[in-house]
């Protein structure tokens, strides 16, 4: 590369929580720079977790990060071409494109829920992705399951 690699911005962390992967998490569902709305959404969406839940001891927070890590994928295929044919090559994923992924597909599959808001609608996938089911879960199976299928080309790794 003929630059050199960008350095990571600092991300505050969130007024309520006072964590930086629900900033990050916002930043991902904010659009038109909206920030405030964003913000809104998924306190929101916390509070119906919390009205929703059925397991007592754990809070909307840690419902929502169960459901960040369940959707979490460890390996990806990567397209690579190999003398003129294609391959599809499982590889392992970096810590933080796990967790950018992972948020990701909650946000896309929660906007596609059929529920009224946008705070119902992530609610409705946070509680489906902590109980390892929903459209985000599916996603991650199927990604591992490519990868399983493909392990046959893991020696072409680059």
């Amino acid at each position: 590369m003929r630059k050199r690699q960008a350095k990571k911005r600092p991300l505050l962390p969130d007024p309520r929580f006072n964590d930086q992967l629900v900033t990050r998490f916002v930043n991902m569902m904010m659009w038109d720079g909206k920030k405030s709305v964003a913000f809104k959404v998924f306190y929101d969406a916390i509070d119906i977790v919390e009205q929703k839940k059925t397991d007592e001891e754990k809070t909307g927070l840690d419902l929502w990060k169960d459901a960040l890590s369940n959707v979490m994928p460890h390996v990806e295929v990567r397209s690579r071409r190999v003398g003129g044919a294609t391959f599809q090559i499982p590889m392992q994923i970096r810590p933080d494109r796990k967790i950018s992924t992972a948020m990701k597909w909650l946000i896309n599959f929660s906007r596609k829920r059929n529920e009224k808001s946008m705070a119902q609608k992530l609610a409705a996938e946070i509680l489906a992705a902590a109980k390892e089911e929903g459209a985000a879960v599916k996603k991650r199976v199927d990604t591992h399951k490519m990868a399983e299928a493909n392990k046959a080309f893991s020696h072409f790794r680059f």
